[in-house]
């Protein structure tokens, strides 16, 4: 070592001058303490430290130990305190209609109630049907977040989705796929509050943005009975991933629907464009696409999403009703 930095390090400590350069820092008087003290108490104060913690730091340092100031720096910062879980959502996703052809009971066929719906994924029919739904492949996360508990994630949640195939047909209703139970399905929010599915891109029928429905329902046991829904709504599907799946076969009759269309003419995300209900895509036609998006959930507010009139129209829903005409029959 160079004579003059050793020189140098003996005669001061943390930038200051020792006033006892023979002895060792923790000998170094009540003043020279009094410094450490303040310097240290700044330092952990970045940390978000209280002042208890500062004081049991500096009782470490300043009592006849032969410990080193470098090794009691470890000691301090293991007492950093836990950080609050971060929140994913600060609004409520818009309640929506559930369409007249949800599958939950509300409407018809109950698939909620079948053997096997609780899957991820969605593509082919389950239990005494088997049909498989063509298209581009896509895959669909959705966050739910706990609006009541601060926004955090909502953890055991049962989500159900569902959606139109390639032709613009929902299983268990239109012409042709009655029999059929496909883009239908229920998972569980993991402790992220996350649920995951594997699907098909869906088509755009005539007067309807192209969309993906769903439901969160308080855990799996409340998935018989649609009334227990604490939130109904939809996903949008951004305009440049749908041109480019509408341009592939299959999907051609979407190209002219939604050319008709734009998301602030739509009778469900038109009051505000779908700014929340957005969903983010990546990924290409080659691949498949990911869809995603945060759905903030409040149980302290009442659903209205979802409710059915006698004619089948949602409750309140515009002139034209059921929102959109996919072919055989009309569906929301």
């Amino acid at each position: 070592m160079d004579p003059h930095a050793q020189h140098e390090t003996m005669l001061t400590y943390e930038g200051r001058r020792l006033p006892r350069p023979q002895e060792e820092v923790v000998d170094q008087g009540l003043g020279f303490d009094l410094g450490t003290l303040m310097s240290r108490r700044r330092v952990l104060g970045f940390f978000g430290m209280g002042a208890a913690t500062v004081g049991l730091a500096a009782c470490g340092a300043t009592t006849g130990s032969s410990s080193s100031p470098s090794s009691s720096a470890p000691a301090t910062a293991s007492a950093t305190a836990s950080p609050s879980p971060t929140a994913l959502a600060t609004e409520e996703i818009p309640d929506e209609t559930a369409g007249p052809y949800p599958g939950d009971g509300s409407n018809g066929p109950d698939v909620l109630e079948q053997s096997g719906i609780v899957r991820s994924d969605l593509r082919s029919s389950f239990g005494d049907a088997s049909g498989t739904a063509e298209g581009v492949p896509m895959a669909l996360e959705l966050t739910i977040a706990d609006l009541a508990g601060g926004g955090v994630p909502f953890a055991g949640v049962a989500v159900y989705v569902w959606h139109c195939d390639r032709e613009g047909r929902y299983s268990l209703y239109s012409e042709g796929v009655t029999e059929e139970n496909y883009l239908r399905g229920v998972q569980i929010a993991d402790d992220d509050g996350k649920v995951r599915f594997t699907s098909i891109f869906p088509a755009c029928y005539t007067g309807r943005w192209p969309h993906i429905h769903f439901e969160v329902y308080p855990d799996q046991a409340s998935i018989t009975d649609s009334t227990t829904a604490i939130a109904t709504s939809q996903v949008a599907l951004p305009k440049n991933a749908c041109d480019a799946v509408y341009a592939t076969a299959g999907y051609e009759s979407s190209i002219g629907n939604l050319a008709q269309l734009t998301l602030a003419t739509d009778n469900v995300f038109g009051d505000d464009g779908g700014a929340s209900q957005l969903g983010a895509v990546t990924g290409n036609v080659t691949d498949g696409y990911t869809v995603t998006l945060t759905a903030g959930v409040d149980t302290t507010t009442t659903p209205t999403g979802g409710q059915l009139t006698g004619d089948g129209a949602p409750a309140g829903a515009p002139p034209g009703g059921a929102g959109g005409t996919p072919p055989a029959p009309p569906a929301g």
